[in-house]
Order: structure tokens, then C-alpha cells, then sequence
């Protein structure tokens, strides 16, 4: 009996290189495995979902990736998933950012990755807009006419020169907010207020936001008071997405990788209280 005790015992003692090294792999296993874990999916991400699967081919949408790289691990999944939806849907997809270079980077990446996924071309199923200073009268000018704030595109080229701005612009040429049937805000910030209080209020666009878990909380009012159709919050939300996409993406496999980090924290924990318990014994 005193031999089991000191082998519990030795529980507390373990190298902590070790425990790192099973933290470690417990991360980054379940990342190269299309595995998921069936969950249960929050009411705003499936109301985001059926608002986006209500639209019709050829509908617009336009997409503001306000987050950079260290946002990308939560919302790069949520927009490549709403991609994917739109792309599968058949939408016509406008790409823009208020967060400089580092949300046009982000953006561009993801559109590139689905679109080239769907055979989808540039100039006719997507136009990256690209970014333009001053977070309020960007968003109060595109109301008037797109043109107003991205006469060029993100290379430079005329907008009026593509296919699809012909295609989506209207009998009048003019390109604003009336032709839009959807816009999706991705947050790392607070920029999703501004979409809501002046877009949505002003101008009666329906809004989706996808943010970061500790932004999540943030926008919960503007969603049940209805002010938001849907809302992706943290990884959580993008997984959810995925899983009514039946896809298994970046976030379902980081859900998988999060499991298995919490049930080791939560083993060693164990383990370390059962070993003070037989030092206690032993004592």
C-alpha cells in the first residue's frame, strides 16, 4: 500500500517540460485532423446562417474585415465560412476594410483561398474595394455612391470598369447602399458599432457581426434588440457556422484542440490534488 501512495505521490513532481510538451501536443494534434465535435448551435450564429441562406443568387454582399493578424485566429475562420456560404450561394461579394493594410491583408487572403476554391474570377463574382481613412464619412459616403470613397479598387482599377459593377449597379449606374442585401461587419473592435449605428439606423441595411470572443459580449444588445440579424462570436461562433455548413474548418478543429487542452488541464489537476492527498497520507 505504501508503494502506491509514493507512486501518487511522485504525481506532483512532474516535470514541467513534460507538461508543456502534452499542452503542446494536445494543441496542435487535433489542427491536422478534419475532426469536429457535434455541438450545439447558438441562436445568433443560425440566425446569421438563415439570413445569409435567405438571399438569392446574384444578391450583394459586402464584407468589412476590421482585424488584423492577431485577431486572424477567431475571425479568419468566420470569414472564410461566410465565403463559402456565399460563394455555394452564388452571391456577388464587395471586400473592404477600416483596419489599413493589416484587415486588407487578411481579406484578401481569405477571399482569394474560397474564390479560388468555387472558380470564382475577379471583376465578376468579387472586387476587393479595398481601404479608404476616416471610419464615419466612409460609411456616410458610400450611401451616396460607392464611387464617392473607391473610385479605384484595391489595384488601382476603375470599379466602373468590371462586369459585375454593371451587373450589380442598376439601370442608374449609381452604386450604394439600395443595392446591397446584406453587409457583414468582421470585428476585432468597435468598429461594428459604427456599422450598426449609422449604417443599419440611418439606412436600414441588415447587418451580421463577427468578433472576437471578448468583444462578443459588446454586441449582444444590438442582436436582441433586433438591430443585427445575426451575430459569430469567438471561435465558438465560427465552428457553429462551419457545422451548419457541414464543413470542417480551422475552427471546428480548434474547438477539438480546446477540448482536449481543458480535459489535460483538468486530468493534471486531478493528478495533483490525489498526490498532495498521499503526501498528506504519508505524513
Amino acid at each position: 500500500m505504501n508503494r502506491i501512495w509514493t507512486i501518487i505521490e511522485k504525481f506532483g513532481s512532474i516535470d514541467r517540460r513534460i507538461i508543456y510538451a502534452l499542452v503542446f501536443l494536445a494543441t496542435a494534434i487535433p489542427l491536422f485532423f478534419n475532426v469536429r465535435i457535434p455541438m450545439p448551435v447558438s441562436p445568433e450564429v443560425k440566425s446569421a446562417y438563415e439570413a445569409m441562406d435567405k438571399l438569392k443568387p446574384g444578391d450583394v454582399i459586402l464584407i468589412s474585415t476590421d482585424y488584423g493578424p492577431s485577431s486572424a485566429p477567431e475571425t479568419q475562420p468566420m470569414l472564410e465560412a461566410l465565403l463559402t456560404h456565399a460563394f455555394r450561394k452564388d452571391l456577388k461579394v464587395l471586400l473592404m476594410t477600416h483596419w489599413r493594410f493589416e484587415g486588407l491583408i487578411m481579406g484578401v487572403e481569405g477571399l482569394d483561398k474560397i474564390a479560388r476554391k468555387f472558380n470564382k474570377k475577379y471583376g465578376e463574382d468579387y472586387i476587393v474595394l479595398g481601404y479608404r481613412p476616416g471610419v464615419t464619412a466612409v460609411m456616410i459616403g458610400m450611401a451616396q455612391d460607392f464611387r464617392n470613397i473607391f473610385a479605384t479598387d484595391n489595384e488601382g482599377k476603375s470599379i466602373e470598369s468590371y462586369p459585375m459593377y454593371k451587373e450589380i449597379a442598376g439601370p442608374d449606374g449609381i452604386l450604394n447602399y439600395k443595392d446591397v442585401a446584406l453587409i457583414i461587419g468582421l470585428e476585432a473592435g468597435a468598429i461594428g458599432n459604427a456599422w450598426i449605428m449609422i449604417v443599419n439606423a440611418r439606412y436600414g441595411v441588415p447587418i451580421i457581426i463577427g468578433t472576437t470572443a471578448v468583444s462578443a459580449p459588446d454586441y449582444f444588445p444590438f442582436y436582441q434588440s433586433k438591430q443585427l440579424l445575426g451575430m459569430l462570436g469567438g471561435l465558438k461562433g465560427a465552428a457553429d457556422y462551419e457545422q451548419l455548413l457541414n464543413i470542417t474548418g480551422f475552427a471546428s478543429r480548434g474547438m477539438v484542440s480546446q477540448l482536449a487542452v481543458h480535459a489535460l488541464i483538468i486530468i493534471l489537476i486531478f493528478l495533483g490534488n490525489l498526490s498532495d492527498i498521499a503526501r498528506r497520507f504519508r505524513s
